[in-house]
């Protein structure tokens, strides 16, 4: 997609580029930032401006908001970093490669080059899982994440439902460095990732397994993302899935079938016009009563089906 860039008025540029010679306010710097984010199209450059104000000065966003209102000053450096960030955020750098962290539920995760950056719908898809484990009538309910990436989806099971056993996978090695480090960080021994390609994960787990979840490669090879933080940041590997987007989906079916034991949920992110081929897909394989959900923007999302 090109980005069409709106000139600015000289009179604005002026008056909100802070000179040199004067320090400027964190209010000046924000609005400044807005203006270069609104004019590159970046989707919400109020947000990402004070994210990347915070990330400088160590600061949530409220905190920021409120060294706006207090009219609190930048120092040279600061200036200087705030600057180059938004610059770098305006070339449609992904805002969590600047910062290098994303939010996630309750948590904040380490990203960067060569791993997917989890996005706030696969939340809703994740609260299917954690529903599913906590209704385990076992004191121990065992879950796989299928393709881990970031380890978003694993870590939040494992986090929240700290009764259970999570057990997650993935055959990147620039998303598996990023998986590692944030199982290390969360502190959660309830939880195990592994180098290892889905379709042969965890043989010793067949037949246990409560809930597998998949956000696998979905997009159709021909059918590239408009958005530059999606098709020139995000990993391949992470986006495309063959022809019809549903490549690595059968090799979730025929995995997930090993390892669940009768009864055992399998629950599946996607895109919003994937629903129907993903439930005959699984319903060809046996699985049962497959039914699609929608995420918070109504849109088609998870795909729930029963060993």
């Amino acid at each position: 997609m090109m980005i069409s860039l709106m000139p600015s008025t000289p009179s604005a540029a002026a008056a909100d580029t802070p000179s040199a010679g004067h320090p400027a306010t964190v209010e000046l710097a924000r609005q400044h930032a807005v203006e270069v984010l609104t004019r590159a199209a970046v989707p919400s450059p109020d947000v990402d401006a004070e994210l990347l104000l915070g990330h400088v000065l160590g600061l949530g966003r409220g905190a920021v908001q409120a060294a706006a209102i207090t009219g609190r000053v930048l120092d040279a450096e600061e200036r200087t970093v705030f600057a180059e960030l938004v610059e770098r955020r305006a070339a449609r750098e992904p805002l969590q490669h600047i910062t290098g962290r994303a939010a996630f539920r309750s948590m904040e995760l380490a990203v960067g080059p060569g791993v997917f950056v989890p996005r706030p719908e696969t939340e809703s898809v994740v609260q299917f899982a954690i529903d599913a484990l906590r209704a385990v009538p076992i004191p121990r309910p065992i879950g796989v994440d299928l393709g881990t990436g970031s380890g978003a989806i694993a870590l939040a099971m494992a986090t929240e439902v700290p009764n259970a056993a999570i057990y997650a996978t993935e055959n990147s090695v620039e998303a598996f460095i990023w998986a590692r480090r944030n199982f290390a960080e969360s502190g959660a021994d309830n939880a195990t990732v592994v180098f290892e390609h889905l379709a042969d994960a965890f043989h010793e787990l067949d037949g246990s397994v409560d809930v597998v979840i998949s956000n696998p490669p979905y997009v159709p090879d021909d059918a590239i993302p408009r958005d530059p933080e999606v098709r020139l940041h995000d990993p391949s590997a992470a986006l495309y899935g063959g022809p019809d987007g549903l490549d690595v989906v059968r090799h979730v079916s025929v995995t997930a079938q090993r390892l669940l034991h009768r009864g055992g949920t399998l629950i599946i992110e996607h895109g919003e016009l994937q629903g129907q081929a993903i439930r005959e897909l699984l319903t060809a394989d046996g699985w049962h009563a497959a039914a699609t959900h929608r995420d918070l923007t109504t849109r088609d999302r998870t795909t729930i089906a029963i060993r």
